[in-house]
């Protein structure tokens, strides 16, 4: 396909996928425009100014995923740490309209206070947990995530901590570096190797994520269900998926795999009556968010066996600290876990559409218009 020149007409580009956007006419590492601008008034904020953005996250991230589009070029956005304290970010940019985050930087209601010319938090990720949604709302700032925009990357980090579950990806490794290949190749014989595709998989809500991980899932031949706190008749016939009712979904699959975003519902929802509700030989995998795993009945459930393992691409806290009791089990409990550290949705490809997206919206709301996927409820 041929795309057009980013001096196209914004109607012809709008019509392009988002994916397609960032990587043809959009693609393309930042740099500062030589030469004479182009003989157009800007689109500004207040003042006639280029809007004030504020971005808590590594610079050389934004300018590697920053779209070449002309709105983009020219704003100036003010750069901190991602832990920067409030003090540096008051020194920094009192006037900040935009806010850019880390989709785990906390952004409490006690500093938009402090910036009363705020009026858009977005995550870079589609996590917004850590931003205090009421405090935005009562204050009329809208607060945005990426939703959907890693939800391909995100499942294939699903499936590949499935498979090196069901596969003994981690400990097989080991073993061969080692010099215990076939102890454990004779060991894995007498006990027996799943294939994948003869579980079932249960999909713990029906989010962005959980339908592209039934994508994946589906030529493997597994059969899949799902429990959400609402049916989805559609996607239920489109992807060949079955409901089941919470504690049915537990006692029936062999892999529960969280897909659902942290609520005061949800927080902790993986506890020791959780797990209790598994089959033995089931194994927890979790990419959506570390705060959905009751960290200490995960330990005690695998200590005990009452289930088989865990699959994590997310540990609350994070980082994760050196002591923390799921990194503390003795062997060979701990062959038990797979862990990876949080890559499942930061592929080169994700993060040039969730990029594309936030400073499409700083445009839409210049423009006066209302953002996408505000979670806030305004």
């Amino acid at each position: 396909m041929t795309h057009p020149p980013v001096s196209a007409p914004r109607a012809i580009l709008d019509t392009l996928p988002v994916d397609k956007r960032a990587q043809g006419a959009y693609t393309g590492f930042w740099k500062k425009r030589s030469g004479r601008r182009a003989a157009r008034a800007p689109r500004t904020g207040e003042g006639g100014l280029p809007i004030k953005i504020l971005i808590l996250g590594a610079r050389a991230r934004y300018e590697a995923y920053r779209p070449a589009l002309p709105f983009v070029r020219e704003q100036e956005p003010v750069f901190l740490s991602k832990d920067a304290s409030e003090a540096a970010i008051l020194r920094a940019a009192p006037d900040a309209e935009v806010l850019f985050v880390d989709a785990i930087t906390p952004v409490p209601g006690g500093l938009m206070e402090k910036l009363p010319k705020l009026k858009l938090v977005h995550s870079e990720g589609v996590a917004y947990n850590a931003i205090d949604l009421e405090a935005a709302r009562s204050r009329g700032i809208y607060v945005c995530n990426n939703k959907g925009c890693n939800a391909g990357a995100v499942a294939e980090q699903t499936v590949f901590l499935m498979l090196a579950l069901l596969r003994q990806g981690i400990t097989g490794d080991r073993a061969v570096r080692e010099g215990r290949q076939m102890a454990v190749k004779e060991r894995a014989m007498q006990g027996g190797i799943r294939e994948l595709g003869e579980c079932a998989v249960g999909l713990y809500g029906l989010g962005d994520i959980a339908l592209a991980s039934a994508q994946r899932l589906a030529p493997f031949g597994c059969r899949l269900f799902y429990f959400s706190p609402h049916r989805k008749p559609e996607e239920e016939a489109r992807h060949s998926l079955t409901y089941l009712p919470r504690e049915e979904l537990l006692a029936r699959c062999d892999l529960i795999s969280l897909h659902c975003a942290v609520t005061e519902e949800t927080r902790g929802l993986a506890d020791d009556a959780f797990f209790s509700a598994m089959k033995p030989a089931a194994y927890l995998v979790n990419t959506a968010r570390g705060d959905l795993v009751d960290n200490e009945a995960l330990r005690r459930a695998i200590l005990s066996g009452t289930i088989a393992g865990a699959g994590l691409d997310v540990i609350s806290p994070e980082p994760v600290p050196a002591d923390h009791p799921l990194l503390t089990m003795p062997a060979p409990y701990c062959d038990r876990l797979v862990l990876s550290p949080h890559l499942g949705g930061i592929t080169e490809s994700s993060f040039r559409r969730a990029h594309l997206h936030m400073w499409r919206n700083v445009e839409r709301l210049v423009s006066g218009q209302r953002p996408d996927n505000v979670v806030n409820g305004l």
